[in-house]
């Protein structure tokens, strides 16, 4: 399992800094991101083949309709002039080209509703399947990775991409539809007057350049300030939020978020504002050249018709032609540089699917033992987070014997969390190793090791679900059955808080959605020390995770857990002395290093460090 030299950047507040600078943008950047397209259309093509072809074939059929429709008209026209100058006549052949007409009405209208439908419907899946592949590759990787503000960057930009990215789709293949159009019309315009291609260049060639550097420099904004629009995400969530209103009323907070919003806001307004002032003012411009250039071949064509060089019925024709040539030209030309900016925004969805985990099962992996028979074993380890110089943990040896309840002791700092993500190889260390059975603990399949390890944090988190999944969550793939469920929710204490809600098991936890109910903290707990109870694995530890219950319920579930889990490895962290001395082995550390280690009277006979904290915790009991 070779371990990556990426190493993770140490973020920095953006409140009070220069926007981060984004690589510039320019044509090479917008022409290499093209390069992007075809992975994207295999991705829109996996999502659902037959809507794809569909699309495609709909769209070949429309883009013969515009030169149709116009050929048709210049015919009716012709027709009617011939009727006046002959002073009727049969009106079969005219009827036949109203009505050719008519038909093609109908079935561009036809076509543009089922173009819709399947834009509508091929992006939506397109969107659902690509948000879940970021929800699954982002799974995949290292949890440094999620600790490092650059990375979010990157994540925050795919995650946009998920959903923006189904305009680049509608915007590509109408390309596609509008270039076979315009090869059409200007079919038709050549066989008539080849110059007129030439003016119909020299009047959308310019508005295309000045639009494709103007999205250049949209780009580099938008990249540039993504650290300032994930704090105004930021600064949103906790100035309206139920997880942050106590801590606005009590603190007085708002005037802070607020103004801070507003400081941040001001300077990305003004960015854009003149970027868009510039865009606008030189976009008239150019307009204004195409719309000349236009006018002079339509004064070319009427001459041509006043001369009687061409009917009136071709001026129609080759007016339409014209403008509907002008029109569409210079659509490409704009949809052309969105659709490389659309593909310079795609290369960040591309990149985050690109980041690779470092900690990675091996091809040989073991399978994990089943059971333990010797348990975990440091071997001076030692652990400091990426880019920072103090470690975390350092020269740490000890045993964690199979069937061992093992109470992990210190003060705030002391490296009690790290050793428990280094148990489940949430980090690997940078020194030494750990042995589980002997063998070192890398050369096991990560799942399978994850699988036969429970955790529950301090931080554990509070799901937004009914209480049948929060609970599941434990062992996800036991969610439909409730047995197994209801049995960890009495293991953990939690059934007594369930009876009294209104849905039991099926009752929504949290206000975010409708009908939801809130839970105190405690309540909270029991409900996340039942997935605990739901993993069937080898090695179970409690963070912390009953920091909010008073000294006496902390101390009821500890015993309970450490008698249902008899015969099973455990590690426990607690402040609480009078907690943790039910373990059979106490582990003090100080500083990321084993200062004292045996059981809680061997500990206290030592008389050192745990005895002296003990004791002045005891007091505060008398």
């Amino acid at each position: 399992m070779a371990k990556s030299n990426q190493q993770p950047r140490e973020g920095r507040a953006s409140g009070n800094r220069a926007p981060t600078e984004a690589p510039p943008s320019n044509w090479r950047d917008q022409i290499n991101a093209l390069r992007h397209l075809p992975p994207f259309f295999r991705l829109i093509w996996r999502t659902h083949p037959g809507m794809a072809v569909g699309n495609i074939f709909l769209r070949l059929i429309k883009s013969a309709i515009p030169l149709l429709s116009l050929y048709v008209g210049k015919l009716i026209i012709d027709e009617v002039i011939r009727l006046m100058g002959a002073g009727g006549g049969d009106l079969n052949y005219l009827w036949l080209l109203v009505g050719a007409e008519l038909g093609l009405a109908v079935v561009s209208d036809l076509l543009n509703r089922g173009i819709t439908l399947l834009d509508g419907l091929l992006g939506d899946l397109f969107s659902n399947h690509t948000s879940e592949q970021l929800i699954r590759h982002a799974a995949t990787l290292d949890l440094y990775q999620f600790e490092d503000p650059e990375f979010y960057d990157k994540l925050e930009r795919a995650r946009r991409e998920t959903t923006g990215r189904t305009v680049l789709m509608s915007m590509a293949l109408s390309q596609m539809q509008d270039l076979i159009s315009v090869l059409f019309l200007g079919a038709g315009l050549v066989a008539f007057n080849p110059w007129l291609i030439l003016i119909l260049a020299l009047a959308v060639i310019p508005s295309f350049l000045g639009e494709s550097y103007f999205n250049q420099q949209s780009y580099s904004l938008t990249r540039g300030w993504t650290p300032e629009r994930r704090e105004l995400d930021y600064l949103r969530y906790i100035g309206a939020s139920d997880q942050t209103a106590k801590e606005v009323k009590v603190f007085g907070l708002s005037d802070f978020l607020a103004d801070r919003f507003a400081r941040v806001s001001a300077r990305y307004y003004q960015a854009n504002k003149s970027l868009s002032v510039r865009r606008a003012g030189w976009g008239a411009v150019f307009s204004a050249g195409g719309t000349l250039s236009y006018y002079g071949a339509y004064v070319f064509i009427l001459l041509e018709t006043v001369s009687g060089q061409i009917s009136v019925g071709t001026l129609t024709f080759l007016a339409g032609s014209f403008s509907r040539m002008h029109g569409t030209l210079q659509g490409i030309m704009s949809r052309f540089s969105r659709i490389a900016e659309g593909a310079l925004y795609l290369q960040d969805l591309f990149s985050f699917f690109e980041i690779k985990p470092s900690i990675v099962s091996r091809p040989d992996a073991r399978p994990f033992p089943r059971p333990m028979r010797e348990g975990f074993v440091f071997e001076n380890v030692g652990f400091k987070y990426p880019n920072s110089e103090r470690w975390a943990l350092r020269g740490l040896s000890f045993r964690l014997r199979a069937g061992e309840k093992l109470a992990l002791v210190g003060e705030n700092g002391a490296g009690k969390t790290t050793l428990v993500k280094l148990l489940a190889l949430l980090y690997e260390p940078v020194e030494g190793r750990i042995l589980i059975d002997g063998i070192d603990i890398r050369e096991y399949d990560l799942d399978d090791l994850r699988r036969n390890i429970g955790i529950i944090f301090q931080d554990y988190m509070r799901f937004q679900l009914n209480v049948s999944e929060n609970i599941a969550i434990g062992d996800i793939e036991a969610v439909e059955r409730l047995a197994p469920i209801q049995e960890a929710a009495q293991k953990s204490l939690a059934d007594s808080v369930i009876d009294e809600l209104p849905k039991k098991y099926r009752q929504m936890l949290g206000k975010r959605f409708a009908d939801g109910v809130e839970l105190s903290g405690g309540q909270w707990q029991k409900i996340a020390l039942a997935r605990a109870y739901m993993r069937d694995a080898q090695l179970l530890i409690l963070d912390e995770p009953t920091a909010a219950l008073d000294a006496r319920a902390e101390h009821e579930v500890f015993q309970r857990f450490s008698e249902l889990i008899e015969g099973r490895t455990a590690v426990l962290i607690s402040h609480r002395f009078s907690t943790v001395r039910m373990a059979d082995r106490i582990l003090f550390l100080e500083n990321g290093g084993l200062l004292e280690m045996g059981s809680h009277d061997e500990l206290l006979a030592q008389n050192g460090k745990y005895a002296e904290l003990f004791l002045l915790q005891a007091k505060g009991y008398v």
